[in-house]
């Protein structure tokens, strides 16, 4: 038979899943009358953790939001999801301020745990490998990101200190629509209210962000990941690469991702099965462009070279060096 104690963590279990649980649904799942349900709930409440009963006829109890986080109770599967999603996100560089956060969320989290099920996780930490380095790390301040955030929840302009890559250092005015990962970076997109024009930050390069007075509607049908996808595939590189490819989008993007290259082209006509190949445009600036012949090679496309004269010269070498390597005994 449970014991008290036993039965009272078990209630903040299912408390702590979210909503509002009935007095009934309580001592069914503890297996308990209504009034012992009651005196568990006082005991809770004893220990400072903010239950609160809802009146009414679909009434009972729930957490109610309170100034100290209640001791969490996780299940295997539930612990197990919480440290891999540590570590996955110290690898990609989704975590924010210092490296050693995550750690240290981990460590607390593997001393709360009972040891039978720490060990169990231990094996499944000692034993994980990844394919992959980890990602750069390109993390924000946690007081930036959360400013920033908040101002992107209640649209409200934000005043941001940004440095960019050069080194230039100037403060900026900013209507928030998002805030975006992508490949280890965090980013935030919206317009800059003075000049009228989009603009794109890392949020790692942001020294201060601090809210506005006033407030602002985004866009309607706004898509904070595309804008941002966008705006890296028209940043200023060394190199400015126009093509016409035949195929379809999707054909290209299996090799010039949204946020390598822009891809345009004629409305299909009317009838036409939109997934018709045709000519499609396709502009992409880079810093260097001996990357680019062996993608257009796998590409297995028709394509052109507009522009430069450069990569002409980089496609007819790699097709004279393919060949040697062909016709080799």
């Amino acid at each position: 038979m449970a014991r008290p104690t036993s039965r009272v963590l078990t209630l903040l279990e299912l408390l702590q899943s979210g909503g509002i649980r009935t007095v009934a649904e309580l001592a069914d799942r503890l297996g308990v009358d209504g009034r012992t349900v009651r005196r568990y709930v006082d005991h809770l409440v004893d220990l400072d953790i903010p239950v609160e009963a809802v009146r009414g006829r679909y009434g009972g109890y729930r957490l109610a939001p309170g100034y100290r986080l209640p001791p969490l109770m996780l299940n295997d599967d539930e612990a197990l999801a919480v440290l891999l999603g540590l570590v996955a996100g110290r690898r990609t560089g989704l975590l924010t301020a210092t490296e050693t956060a995550g750690e240290t969320a981990a460590a607390k989290i593997r001393r709360a745990l009972p040891e039978r099920l720490a060990r169990r996780l231990d094996a499944v930490m000692e034993s994980l490998a990844f394919t992959a380095p980890p990602g750069e790390l390109a993390t924000p301040e946690t007081g930036v990101l959360l400013a920033i955030a908040d101002a992107v929840r209640h649209r409200r302009p934000i005043s941001i200190r940004y440095t960019t890559r050069d080194g230039r250092r100037s403060e900026r005015t900013l209507h928030p629509y998002g805030i975006v990962t992508h490949t280890g970076r965090w980013y935030v997109t919206g317009t800059d209210p003075e000049i009228g024009e989009d603009r794109t930050f890392r949020l790692d390069r942001i020294a201060d962000a601090r809210t506005l007075p006033g407030s602002f509607e985004p866009p309607a049908g706004l898509d904070p990941a595309q804008r941002v996808l966008s705006g890296l595939a028209r940043a200023a590189y060394r190199h400015e690469v126009t093509l016409r490819i035949h195929g379809t989008v999707e054909q290209i993007r299996t090799r010039l991702p949204a946020s390598v290259a822009s891809v345009e082209g004629p409305a299909p006509a009317e009838g036409t099965d939109p997934h018709t190949e045709r000519w499609l445009h396709v502009e992409l600036r880079a810093e260097r462009l001996d990357w680019l012949p062996p993608v257009l090679a796998s590409l297995d496309r028709p394509f052109v070279i507009e522009r430069p004269d450069e990569l002409r010269d980089l496609v007819i070498a790699l097709a004279d060096r393919l060949t040697i390597s062909a016709r080799q005994a």
